[in-house]
């Protein structure tokens, strides 16, 4: 069993404390909010004397930085999860003296896990990447208004919100070169944040990514269409279906699997598949890219 801090508990910082307690870790929950439940603290100071050996930050976007330099001036050893993404804006890379990750678990995703298998040894040659979901549906037991989604001053908008296909992009594709975008806020949601954006990548190992995500989405839905030399491949992650040409699976994928699979690979020393701090820098660094391009109406080129 471990001892556990979460940094907010908002609907993503709720999450990973039900997943963690459902593994049977002690959890404290580091909240400014009065809770109904006995183990909760102030601040990351107080929290610190309950001795944790892993830290989850989960509040709000804008507040990742100063939260990891707090942690960085106290004498706490253990190894640090950030929620995506890692900050809201490009940061040096200051922080050395932890383990930090960042908390893309759809790495852990099996469909993208089964897609990472069926593209190896692939030369790939165009990826289609789409994701959209309506916000008001996202979380119905609260106002979508209220949410740090719909503000962009604590680090919402659908580019950094959904950057889990920023970060697996790359991921699977490799490390990006230039970008082209379209986006901001165009539809009727009562939000100051983006809520479409559309990007075309060039990556080391995909000549052609055609990206576009969104707010809006009724339906929700997540894919991927990839065609290499030899297939075409597409990946349903909602709907957990892998089709390879002509041949299709389906592959069963809980809601919270993914997290409890990068919690436990985290906790168990198997760093190979998480997202590290200089890949989570990566993706904010592309994030501020796209924003750029769309901004100017040019490529950005690294």
């Amino acid at each position: 069993m471990t001892k556990v801090a979460v940094v907010g508990y908002g609907s993503i910082g709720a999450r990973h404390a039900r997943i963690l307690q459902e593994l049977g870790h002690d959890v404290m929950i580091v909240s400014r909010r009065e809770l109904e439940m006995p183990a909760r603290c102030a601040s990351i100071e107080e929290a610190l004397q309950y001795g944790p050996e892993y830290v989850v930050i989960a509040n709000p976007t804008a507040e990742h930085h100063e939260t990891l330099l707090a942690l960085d001036r106290t004498d706490f050893a253990g190894d640090i999860l950030v929620e995506k993404p890692l900050f809201a804006r490009p940061h040096a890379a200051e922080l050395i003296n932890h383990r930090v990750f960042v908390a893309y678990n759809l790495r852990f995703h099996a469909v993208l896990q089964r897609l990472k298998v069926l593209l190896a040894d692939q030369r790939i040659l165009s990826a289609q990447v789409y994701v959209g979901q309506y916000l008001p549906q996202w979380r119905p037991q609260s106002d979508y208004r209220a949410s740090y989604s719909a503000s962009a001053a604590q680090g919402g908008g659908v580019l950094r919100d959904l950057s889990h296909e920023l970060d697996y992009i790359t991921w699977l594709f490799g490390g990006w070169r230039r970008v082209a975008a379209l986006g901001g806020h165009f539809s009727e949601l009562d939000i100051d944040s983006d809520d479409v954006f559309s990007a075309l990548l060039e990556t080391s190992a995909c000549p052609v990514v055609n990206l576009q995500m969104n707010y809006l989405d009724r339906v929700g839905r997540r894919t991927i269409v990839i065609n290499t030399d030899h297939c075409t491949i597409e990946a349903d992650l909602v709907k957990g279906v892998v089709a390879m040409n002509d041949q299709r699976e389906t592959i069963v994928c809980g809601r919270d699997d993914s997290y409890r699979e990068m919690h436990s690979a985290l906790l168990e020393g198997r760093d190979e598949m998480l997202c590290t701090f200089q890949q989570g820098l990566e993706v904010v660094n592309l994030i501020a890219a796209i924003e750029q391009a769309a901004e100017s109406r040019q490529w950005v080129t690294r």
